[in-house]
């Protein structure tokens, strides 16, 4: 049992967080629980009090970097508390009961309780504010100039590839009320933007009387005062008129990650997807009629088994006819649990690996091309963050169509949102030209 913190001085609190956008948004909030029980907040890199990896498991790699990350935070915090959480514990919580790195395996069903298993695993009650306050707002800094809300969690698609139904669970919703007290409650601590999270976004509200995504979305720009609200990723069907006449309001960020998975129908088929090629493409072209000038990203899954060269030829082709602005390209990985894992027909992994190679070259040249069109346009920034240069400050943000770009300014820019003209491409990034905020 570790040595329990004097009640003189707050106990400091570290948060690594890996994967999806839904595990930023349950980490955003197991970060104010900490805070609200009297915890101080430090960078994940520093010596902590309590050290908590909230984990990923979709691949193998996942796994690997989780354990690693874990050993390091012992390495790094010898006398501190180390806490396994999210979805590996979910899945295999035995094999991290295995790791002397790690003192607590918190599973996502159980992260709502996490502090208080923290706080009674240390023997110590949760230390009062110093402020007198009943919380604390969590620094911008800490945690990024954008909070990610969770709106929905769980899926009932069950993917042969897939092992999040098993760690995240059946579809629910969050009532919108909660949603948009969440939203209201970052806005006031000063973020800038809201990126809404969750497994399976379109699904949200089925289990609700006349709710559903676009009935949310509708609420969340009326009811509360957000500046620049991000869905952080649809599936095809959830592409309809009714959706996309939102986008109207220059609040929704023109963004869509849609997950092709791959252009084969036959491995779309094996892989229990709910589209055919044709479909998905139908989805990005209404988009596109749509929404102007937005960024369309995607997920490809290369090496699934009984994928033949002409598979992934239609996955190439169709990801080159598309011309994504980025594509996050995945090798094939054995989930043990799920369907694909008993498949025989696996891919050898030579064979993935140049697959991989050759998808990332398209990714690399269409992301290029997509910016560089780009290029004279005025987008709206989002600034997060500077570095002194000899010119001025280097500063560094996210336009509404999620371009990575960066300009020279003499003022503080961090947390702000400009208008900036996009002048010239430098590798993924894109200078830019701050121009003045309009009266």
């Amino acid at each position: 049992m570790p040595d329990v913190t004097g009640l003189d001085s707050r106990p400091t609190f570290a948060i690594e967080t890996h994967g999806c956008k839904l595990n930023q948004a349950d980490s955003s909030v197991m970060a104010r629980d900490f805070v609200s029980a009297g915890y101080e907040m430090v960078e994940q890199d520093q010596p902590a009090d309590v050290y908590v990896l909230n984990s990923c498991t979709v691949t193998h790699v996942a796994d690997r970097k989780a354990r690693h990350a874990l050993r390091a935070a012992r390495r790094r915090n010898p006398q501190g508390t180390v806490v396994a959480a999210g979805c590996y514990p979910e899945r295999v919580p035995d094999e991290l009961r295995g790791l002397d790195a790690v003192d607590l395996i918190v599973g996502n069903k159980e992260k709502e309780s996490l502090v208080r298993q923290v706080t009674e695993w240390r023997g110590e009650p949760p230390v009062p504010c110093t402020t007198g306050s009943d919380s604390v707002p969590l620094s911008p800094r800490m945690l990024r100039t954008r909070a990610s809300v969770k709106i929905q969690e769980g899926c009932d698609q069950v993917c042969a590839y897939c092992i999040v139904p098993k760690v995240r669970g059946r579809e629910r919703s969050i009532q919108p009320e909660v949603i948009i007290d969440n939203i209201s409650r970052f806005v006031g601590d000063g973020y800038r933007e809201v990126v809404l999270t969750g497994t399976q976004l379109g699904s949200y509200g089925f289990e609700l009387p006349g709710m559903d995504l676009p009935a949310l979305l509708g609420r969340i720009l009326c009811e509360t005062g957000v500046e620049r609200l991000r869905v952080s990723s649809l599936q095809p069907p959830d592409i309809t008129p009714e959706l996309l006449e939102l986008w109207s309001d220059s609040r929704l960020c023109p963004h869509f990650h849609l997950p092709l998975q791959s252009g084969s129908d036959s491995i779309l088929e094996r892989m229990r997807r709910r589209y055919t090629a044709a479909e998905y493409m139908a989805a990005v072209l209404s988009i596109r009629r749509s929404v102007s000038n937005a960024s369309v990203t995607a997920d490809v899954i290369v090496g699934f088994p009984g994928e033949g060269e002409g598979d992934f030829d239609q996955s190439f082709l169709l990801c080159e006819t598309i011309g994504f602005a980025a594509l996050h390209v995945f090798p094939y990985s054995v989930r043990p649990g799920t369907s694909a894992a008993h498949f025989e027909d696996k891919v050898p992994s030579e064979v993935k690996s140049e697959r991989v190679q050759r998808l990332m070259e398209l990714a690399k040249l269409q992301g290029r091309a997509f910016r560089s069109s780009l290029i004279g346009s005025v987008r709206p920034v989002l600034w997060e963050e500077g570095r002194e240069s000899d010119g001025g400050t280097e500063w560094r943000g996210l336009t509404d169509n999620y371009i990575r770009v960066q300009a020279l300014a003499l003022d503080d820019l961090t947390n702000t949102i400009t208008p900036a003209r996009l002048i010239a491409q430098q590798e993924d990034l894109v200078h830019t030209q701050v121009l003045p905020i309009p009266n």
